[in-house]
Order: structure tokens, then sequence, then C-alpha cells
């Protein structure tokens, strides 16, 4: 087991990813176990990533579905290509046809549109199901998904059970906007994606922003890290990083100064009040924090 967690450690790495055992591990049981993952986390921190990497990493199709307030079962599975069936039916009547060989014809698979949901269960090999921000849709279609996640089946009144014909890779993302059902949460393996340690912050720019220069790098990720612990509407992600870092290298930046940190500061955080409250003392107290050497970091602070 150890070795195949290794591999699948280096397998997301190569595709840019910086996995730690945890996230490994729970690729490796969910694939192995062919159980749903469930990951949740704060917003930015690299939920969705996992599904893409895994994807990328195996050589595995992307399906995505993305959540929102009011999806429904004919966004998310299927719908009837009404116009082909009309045309269809007018063509069949030309024909003489009866109204019962019209209703087999129409409702066949060749006039179904595919939605995410049934493409996933469809495709011969097994694609990567990614249910992105499940938390964001009604209750009514978590509980709809509870079929598919327990036997990988749908029903379809005009034509029945659809089995899959390979058992997808699911990965469920929620920022936790509300609670989800213990009924969801049983059917599925669980990962909580935390902000990343220094190091792997450290690590993740290393990966995704190789020509920052050294020791800019460290800057920047010090500079994250500090701001994470001040009181925030919205804490920047991960992904809030990488934009500012990629900003940063942009605009040739050799040092972190006030000035510039004031100007690039939208990369990092998303609402006005957290923009607003920072105030120019507060910004130079943190960047002056960042710039210090860990081994001149105050007792008691994170280094």
């Amino acid at each position: 087991m150890e070795r195949a967690i290794r591999a699948i450690v280096e397998a997301m790495e190569a595709q840019g990813y910086v996995a730690d055992r945890d996230i490994a591990t729970a690729v490796h049981l969910a694939r192995r176990l062919r159980k749903p993952l469930l990951v949740e986390g704060e917003a930015g921190v690299g939920k969705t990533e996992i599904a893409k990497v895994v994807a990328a990493a195996f050589d595995m199709e992307l399906i995505r579905l993305q959540c929102y307030e009011g999806l429904d079962v004919a966004t998310a599975l299927y719908e009837w290509n009404y116009p082909r069936q009309i045309l269809r039916i007018r063509m069949g009547e030309a024909e003489g046809a009866s109204a019962r060989e019209l209703e087999e014809t129409i409702f066949d698979r060749e006039y179904l549109l595919e939605r995410p949901l049934l493409q996933a269960i469809s495709r011969e090999k097994a694609p990567v199901l990614l249910i992105d921000e499940i938390d964001r849709a009604d209750e009514e279609f978590e509980a709809f998904l509870l079929e598919l996640l327990s036997d990988f089946q749908v029903t379809i009144p005009e034509l029945g059970t659809v089995r899959a014909r390979s058992h997808p890779y699911v990965v469920l993302t929620s920022n936790g906007t509300r609670e989800l059902s213990d009924a969801l949460r049983r059917r599925c393996l669980y990962l909580w994606v935390d902000y990343p340690s220094f190091e792997k912050e450290l690590r993740i720019l290393h990966a995704r922003v190789p020509d920052l220069r050294t020791g800019l790098d460290e800057e920047v990720a010090r500079f994250v890290q500090r701001l994470r612990q001040e009181k925030l509407y919205k804490r920047p992600g991960v992904a809030e990083t990488l934009d500012w870092a990629r900003a940063l290298e942009d605009l040739g930046v050799r040092d972190l100064e006030p000035e510039i940190v004031r100007a690039t500061l939208g990369c990092l955080l998303k609402d006005r009040h957290d923009m607003e409250g920072l105030e120019p003392a507060e910004l130079e107290r943190l960047l002056a924090s960042a710039l210090r050497a860990p081994s001149e970091a105050p007792a008691g602070e994170e280094a």
C-alpha cells in the first residue's frame, strides 16, 4: 500500500499538484473501494484540482457537473431532444405510422441528450466525475444523487434503469455553505483539505510558478500565511497565492515593498471590507513579519 500511495503522490506532483499523504491515501482508497470521495475545505485550497489532476494523471476523461441553486435533473442527467422528436413525428405521420409506433421511435437513446451524470455512467472506460460545489445545490437534488452514488444507476421513465457500464471515479466538493445530509456522507469517503503549511505552500509555488525569484517565493508564502491569521471576511486560498505570485513575476518585482503589495492586494483579497480594513500600518507590520527570516521570528510566532 505504501508503494501505491507514493506512486499517487508522484503522479499528482507530475501534474503540478503537491499532494500530501492524506490526499494520496484518500485518492487511493476511493479508487480501490470504488467509493465517491467527498472533499471539503475553504474556497481556493485545491479541492476541484484533485479531480482534474487525477483525471490527467491516470489518463481518464473528466466530466464536470457544476452545482448551483435550482439545478434540476434535466440539466444534470438528461433531457429529450424535442426538435428532433417533433421532426421525426412529422416524418412518421407523413409515412402513415401509428401513434404507438411513433412513441416507440422517439423515446429512444438516439433522441436523448446526455448531461454529465448520464455521460459518466455511459462511458465504456471509467471517467472521473466531478460534482463541484454540491453544497450549492438544493436538498432535493442531493437526494436524487443517492441512487447514483449507491448503485451507479439511474432511472429514466421512458427507458427504464440505466446501469453504469463502468463505475466512474466520483469526486464531490463542498465549501460548507450548507450542511450536507448524513445519507450523502455515508455513501462517500471523506477528505478535509485545509490551508497549506508554509512549507507546503512554498512547494506549491515552486511547482506552479517555477520562475519566481528565489527569496521572493519565501516572502510571498510567508506574507500570505500571516495574512490568513488576520480577521478577514474571505481569507486568500492557494489559488490567490498563485495569482499574486504570477502578478509579481509579470511586474518584474524582486523584493516585496509596501507600495507594490498595496497595489497588487486585489490578487489576494476579494472583499471590499477586507481591503479597506487593512490599514497601511497593519500592512507594513505584516510585510515586516514576512520579510523577517524564520530564525528572527519572535517566540511563539509561526515561522
